[in-house]
């Protein structure tokens, strides 16, 4: 099983990730961002991986700290429990609609980290979460994963579902690209003959 534990410690969050890719969907997410909180309950779910996040995190301030934080341990996690990347797909794409929401998303795990971020947000709120966290969260998690990932909006209204759009997309392309392709035979997917 490919499973990874992360803490992180600074003056703004105190953060516990556990993250198991084999997993089931099973989570237990608490950040203090509500929102948040959903979506990185439906990303566990719809990428089957089991994800349990504790933080604490000045919000007092704002969700800006919370979010990217959680980020940086998410992308920590996949890279801890990827490990050598040998035998992955390594590859993944996902288009999901969301009502009247289409997003599309595509992986590469390919050593380097990269967003491609064309994801338009109507609201500049949903609830009390500022939606321009959104991009902070997916650029600290692709830069610490060491992942490409293109997010693009097709076609969308209501920011609530263009977000969650992204994260269930997101979560689906993660699942496809992290699975182990038995051609490869256990190989690094690249011929290069590793992952950078």
């Amino acid at each position: 099983m490919r499973k990874s534990q992360i803490s992180r410690k600074t003056a703004e969050t105190n953060i516990m990730l556990k993250l198991n890719i084999d997993g089931s969907g099973a989570s237990k997410v608490s950040t203090g961002a509500p929102f948040l909180d959903h979506m990185l309950t439906l990303f566990a779910k719809h990428g089957c991986f089991d994800l349990t996040v504790a933080c604490s995190g000045d919000i007092q301030v704002d969700c800006h700290h919370t979010a990217e934080d959680v980020g940086i341990c998410l992308g920590d996690a996949f890279a801890q429990a990827l490990g050598d990347m040998a035998g992955i797909t390594r590859y993944g794409s996902a288009i999901i609609p969301m009502d009247e929401a289409l997003v599309l998303t595509a992986v590469d795990i390919s050593g380097r980290g990269h967003l491609a971020f064309d994801l338009p947000l109507p609201a500049a709120k949903v609830g009390e979460f500022d939606t321009e966290l959104v991009e902070e969260f997916w650029r600290a998690f692709v830069r610490r994963a060491n992942i490409t990932l293109h997010i693009r909006e097709l076609a969308g209204t209501n920011t609530h579902h263009i977000i969650e759009g992204a994260f269930k997309s997101a979560a689906r392309s993660m699942r496809q690209a992290v699975s182990i392709d038995p051609a490869v035979k256990g190989a690094i997917p690249s011929t290069k003959g590793m992952l950078v």
